[in-house]
């Protein structure tokens, strides 16, 4: 029988087992071969004595350097706490100070979900992935154009995301272009975030004066005050520094607010090596973690323990012409690096992987997202932000690349579970009565299918036809299939993921644009 024989016969053969197995294989979350949280940690690009220099690094730059530009409100808090003001305007972190503050920082914390079942669980190398990103456009792949993004747009995005198994949390992925208040912009984001999906939700807040009003739309949606405190199920992605090292004075105020009515932080410290942040990549880190340590300052010295994720997102230029490089290797690694540090301080962490330069979803998109979204589950990164869906160095957003991306994500998170080696696994029962009693294949055999479900898993787009079988059924491309999927999700979603007497309270508080 020649290769090609044999590898007909294993699909036929194969297609049955299949068939089997979706009847009688166990669905139960336990045995899933992918679910959220997966541990990572596997991979560590830096060595413990490179982890040791970078943190020894960023306290210096944080004793020596400082950070410029706080509030009047933040000079009190952190100069209350133990910091330094200096006569040249920047405030300036002792060691001391910085390792008190992290002995008292949030650690393995829960940012929950509408729904209970959505609950992220950040400890050790959890990994989730999810959206972010505030792009100003919508890639049209079906005219391979641009164009503005709208908050019905957003809307679908979390539509999709909520029915998309690998994809585990939505932050807010693009701007509301068609909204031009910027008040009703940030309602209409924050609205069209959790209608579409109860998992855990991130949204921004354009100015520190509309966070009150927001705040009376969030106790709309959890039904009351009370209640959302008790399960806050919104996170405030929080650029609270502008790279290199100074406060971003409206978002450290946002910050202070969001803290109050409690809401948890994402530290977000977002330099661009070569650009706003060192070019060698290494010291891109230091500053980052710097910055974040700044930022751990700041919360714990407000609110001790308040929730908080550790957010180093430094990304990279392409130094020949100082544009972005969202999807480098170069970027991979910052992802990668940054997580280890995250552990090294035993703090909740996130970072940015799986960002395109491409404009489209191609074979370029393909291996940008793959390659940095595996290291940074390898690596054991807590949230992997911007990890579908995201084009042109964050430019613009992709829904059929959202949902390819939920394909991608399985295949990486079975990576990050890696290989169970134990005692059934590597037995040679099962060897020995296909070799010497048996067919001489395993295919249909017991074993196979009892693990075609728990140890495999498979693409709801991706094509693993035959070039016979792909002929018969009339040639489908990827994208046409990935169209066919989301607009089938988009059909069947219904409304918004509300009560109606709630949806209904809502518009006639607030114009929502969708």
């Amino acid at each position: 029988m020649s290769i090609t024989e044999a590898t007909q016969t294993s699909r036929r053969a194969g297609g049955r087992a299949a068939r089997v197995a979706m009847r009688a294989a166990p669905l139960a979350e336990n045995v899933r071969p992918v679910r959220p949280g997966l541990s990572g940690g596997q991979y560590r690009p830096l060595s413990e004595a490179g982890v040791r220099r970078i943190h020894e690094a960023a306290l210096d730059a944080l004793e020596n350097i400082g950070l410029a530009n706080a509030p009047k409100s933040g000079i009190e808090i952190m100069t209350g706490a133990g910091a330094i003001l200096g006569e040249d305007g920047r405030i300036r972190f002792p060691r001391a100070l910085v390792e008190d503050m992290l002995s008292i920082a949030a650690r393995d914390i829960t940012l929950f979900g509408r729904d209970p079942k959505y609950d992220l669980e950040l400890t050790g190398t959890r990994v989730y992935y999810g959206t972010a990103g505030a792009a100003v456009h919508i890639v049209d792949v079906e005219k391979r154009e641009y164009r503005e993004s709208t908050a019905k747009d957003l809307y679908n995005a979390a539509q999709l995301v909520h029915h998309l198994d690998n994809v585990h949390f939505f932050q807010r992925a693009m701007v509301c272009r068609d909204v031009a208040d910027n008040f009703l912009m940030d309602i209409n984001t924050l609205y069209g975030c959790c209608a579409g999906t109860s998992k855990h939700v991130g949204t921004s807040f354009s100015d520190p004066s509309h966070v009150a009003g927001s705040f009376d739309l969030i106790h709309m949606m959890a039904g009351g005050e009370d209640k959302w405190r008790a399960r806050p199920f919104v996170s405030n992605s929080n650029c609270f520094v502008v790279p290199p090292m100074k406060f971003a004075e409206e978002s450290c105020i946002t910050m202070e607010a969001c803290i109050r009515a409690g809401m948890p932080i994402l530290l977000l410290s977002a330099g661009q090596a070569g650009a706003t942040a060192p070019a060698p990549l290494a010291t891109a880190i230091v500053q980052a973690v710097a910055e974040c340590l700044a930022g751990v300052v700041y919360v714990n010295a407000m609110a001790p323990g308040h929730p908080a994720v550790f957010g180093t997102w430094p990304f990279v230029s392409d130094l020949r012409t100082g544009a972005m490089s969202g999807g480098s290797g170069e970027q991979a690694l910052l992802t990668a690096g940054c997580a280890q540090m995250h552990q090294f301080y035993g703090l909740p962490g996130g970072a940015a992987a799986g960002i395109a330069d491409a404009k489209l979803p191609d074979m370029q998109a393909g291996w940008e997202q793959a390659i940095s979204n595996v290291m940074a589950g390898l690596s054991g990164l807590n949230m992997v932000y911007e990890a579908v869906g995201m084009h042109a160095s964050l430019l613009g957003f992709c829904l059929e690349s959202l949902v390819l991306g939920d394909d991608l994500l399985g295949q990486v998170q079975r990576c990050v579970r890696g290989i169970d080696v134990t005692e059934d696994s590597v037995s040679l029962e099962t060897m020995r009565s296909v070799c010497i009693d048996g067919p001489g294949h395993y295919l249909g055999d017991p074993q196979t299918l009892s693990l075609m479900q728990t140890e495999y898993i498979y693409p709801a787009v991706a094509d693993r036809t035959s070039p016979k079988e792909w002929a018969e059924i009339g040639k489908p491309d990827l994208i046409a299939r990935a169209i066919e999927r989301k607009n089938r999700i988009l059909a069947e979603a219904g409304g918004p993921l509300f009560d109606p007497e709630v949806d209904r309270a809502v518009r006639e508080k607030f114009r929502i644009y969708f």
